[in-house]
């Protein structure tokens, strides 16, 4: 009797219930619930989820080796396991912040909409100098930023009790910030906690909600181009805590279309000019991005893609001498519906010129819902394999990614691709 054969793969056991914390219930939060939502009921595929539906090579070294699926691959919890909550200044609910984003249409948003109702949003901690163009009028009245970080820390510690969950892990899903650099209250953990009870004016709330998940243990992603983890005083409490975060600025349409075409030209040694990129916006973080304040936030985040993947320290005949701008406009009758134009100026063989003309009229949420699922359940995994402070190889989902002190940022896609695969197989042992 011949022995049935030993699989390459097991399929990896998971165990008990993760809660998804976001602070900013709106448009990327609401779809992306609805989205689980609708997977779990089996009537779409969880598209543009690299965790649920992409493929790894099991042994990079072995053509012929396995390309399991990445959930079959390492122990990730499962859709059904989720509990989703948050906070927000403006909506009560995710049903109400998806009615207001307009993402969704009709017929899909009905069949779920008491199930997001049931996801309420707690009162958010919120200050408009940092989002001139949002009015916040459901928040937490406390004026003391200490006592807010502990508010925060209640919040957190209730959710867990009342959803029963094992882990919890938070990502910012909140609007841009206004632009700001660290100070001296940045520079440790010890000074970033007296600024708090001093209300020190640089500590933006975006930080008061990264102190209060890395002191509750819980794993943070930041998902827009705000200072809120990459300072000193930041990456010490999370090493100090023990817990993985990552960020910064979800890499979803124009950007993500850089990291698939810089490299591109660069493996093809063909020169450019320059690129001119500008987008029109129609929804709450268009809005804010109105402000000069907060686009310059953005623009530092966009802006920093292409001299990463081009070198052109390495490569100054090609990349010498580069001119690259980014507009953002702010268009209310396109809402979430984002269009992103790229004017591309290269030179070939002979210097002689030419263009690419892109016009991507991408759906914001619709990109971005996908790439919160997969931090979550990236960064869950990796604090159950006792990782700690600054997470490199989610780079992946970054336009800005967060990188040790001394390390070079990689802007790649697909580098970066290939980061997060050797961590995952890390992973899977």
């Amino acid at each position: 009797m011949t022995e049935n054969p030993v699989p390459t793969h097991s399929v990896p056991e998971r165990h008990g219930r993760l809660g998804i914390l976001m602070p900013g219930l709106g448009a990327v939060s609401s779809t992306l619930i609805a989205g689980v939502i609708a997977a779990r009921n089996g009537s779409v595929a969880p598209i543009g989820s690299l965790s649920q539906m992409g493929r790894i090579q099991a042994d990079p070294a072995d053509p012929a080796s396995d390309k399991p699926l990445i959930r079959d691959f390492v122990p990730l919890a499962h859709l059904d396991d989720l509990v989703f909550g948050g906070w927000d200044p403006i909506s009560a609910n995710a049903l109400e912040a998806a009615q207001v984003a307009n993402v969704l249409q009709g017929p899909d948003l009905a069949a779920i909409s008491s199930e997001l109702e049931g996801v309420v949003a707690m009162d958010a901690v919120f200050d408009q100098r940092w989002v001139s163009r949002l009015e916040g009028v459901r928040v937490k009245d406390l004026t003391s930023k200490w006592d807010q970080a502990m508010a925060l820390m209640d919040d957190i510690e209730r959710f867990r009790s009342e959803n029963a969950c094992d882990r919890l892990v938070m990502v910012w899903c909140g609007s841009t910030e206004a632009y700001s650099e660290p100070t001296e209250v940045h520079m440790s953990l010890d000074a970033f906690e007296q600024g708090l009870k001093d209300n020190d004016d640089s500590i933006a709330p975006s930080q008061i909600y990264g102190y209060a998940a890395l002191q509750s243990g819980v794993p943070f992603c930041n998902g827009a181009p705000n200072l809120t983890l990459d300072f000193p005083g930041m990456v010490e409490l999370a090493e100090t805590r023990g817990v993985p975060i990552c960020g910064k600025d979800f890499k979803t349409g124009q950007t993500l279309m850089k990291t698939l075409i810089a490299p591109g030209l660069k493996s093809r040694q063909l020169g450019l000019n320059g690129w001119f990129s500008t987008n029109i916006l129609g929804n709450r973080d268009g809005e804010v991005l109105d402000a000069p304040e907060n686009f310059k936030t953005k623009e530092v985040s966009k802006l920093g893609v292409l001299g990463s993947i081009l070198e052109p320290e390495a490569n100054p005949e090609l990349y010498g001498d580069i001119e690259h701008e980014v507009r953002i406009n702010y268009y209310k009758p396109r809402g979430d519906n984002k269009e992103g134009w790229d004017a591309i100026d290269i030179f070939g063989w002979l210097g002689y010129e030419m263009q690419i003309k892109i016009d991507f009229l991408c759906r914001d949420s619709i990109l971005a819902a996908p790439l919160v699922l997969d931090m979550a359940l990236f960064m869950d995994l990796a604090a159950q394999r006792g990782e700690s402070g600054i997470q490199e190889w989610m780079s992946f989902y970054f336009k800005a990614p967060q990188f040790e002190e001394g390390s070079v940022t990689e802007h790649d896609l697909f580098a970066q691709e290939r980061m997060l695969h050797a961590k995952l197989r890390e992973f899977a042992g």
